[in-house]
């Protein structure tokens, strides 16, 4: 009879124990679960809102330099000015042509150094991404980046979270001209100006087979709809916004969004 109280004992304990631990391990994992949840979600920038009708043209720069003299020869006779976003080793491929650009009074953005898929990157990975690139910059054109934009429009928290630590503001695009498809000139112009909006940013590669044909009529269509063209951080933000749930940036009311 002995036995048997101690055991009944022993199985009490046993089980307090297990329902303590049992809490323990819920309410830490229930922690967990909160904040994955309520980890915000960061964004980049997609496109403005904003009045004006001030739109932004992008070029990317990763892969060929042919194009990108008559390029340039176009936005100036449109006396329009862009933003170009280089990779790093296109610039130490094209060092005279960074120059160019920046002569040209283009604004010049950073693309990463290698070109990777920087979601699969370490913090200190991308730091070295982007930081090798703005310096390969400013070693040429005495300028530092402000803005970036990841390779493949690929990033998660991290990226943007550490672009932002090092003085980057990181930007997409609402208008994608799928341009390397290469699917003619038509098509890109009539992709362009059928979903322009103000405040758009529009993706182009200073490489596309088709550029230099489907730039001058864009650019003429889009002077005859009055949209005013700048460079990226000519269009977005500096301070009090916020990006909304679709990447679009908006100016901040009575300091809250």
């Amino acid at each position: 009879m002995r036995v048997v109280i101690i055991n009944k004992r022993a199985i009490i304990v046993i089980s307090i124990i297990a329902v303590i631990l049992s809490l323990i391990i819920t309410h830490n994992f229930k922690e967990e679960v909160l904040n994955v949840f309520s980890q915000e979600r960061l964004l980049p920038i997609y496109s403005v809102d904003t009045e004006e009708k001030k739109i932004a043209i992008s070029f990317d720069a990763a892969w060929g330099a042919e194009h990108t003299d008559e390029i340039l020869n176009i936005l100036k006779q449109n006396d329009v000015k862009t933003t170009f976003f280089l990779v790093g080793f296109w610039v130490d491929k094209h060092p005279d042509m960074v120059k160019k650009i920046h002569e040209h009074g283009h604004e010049i953005g950073n693309h990463s150094n290698t070109h990777p898929n920087m979601s699969k990157l370490s913090k200190e990975e991308i730091t070295r991404e982007l930081n090798t690139t703005s310096n390969k910059i400013e070693e040429i054109v005495a300028v530092r980046p402000i803005v970036f934009r990841p390779p493949f429009g690929d990033y998660n928290n991290l990226l943007i979270s550490t672009a932002t630590e090092w003085g980057y503001t990181t930007i997409q695009w609402d208008i994608d001209s799928l341009d390397w498809k290469e699917l003619g000139t038509e098509h890109v112009v009539d992709r362009i100006v059928n979903n322009v909006e103000k405040g758009s940013i529009i993706l182009f590669h200073n490489n596309a087979k088709y550029v230099t044909q489907f730039l001058p009529l864009i650019l003429e269509e889009l002077k005859k709809q009055e949209y005013i063209i700048v460079p990226i951080s000519s269009l977005i933000m500096a301070e009090n916004y916020y990006i909304d749930h679709a990447g679009k940036q908006r100016k901040k009311e009575n300091n809250s969004n």
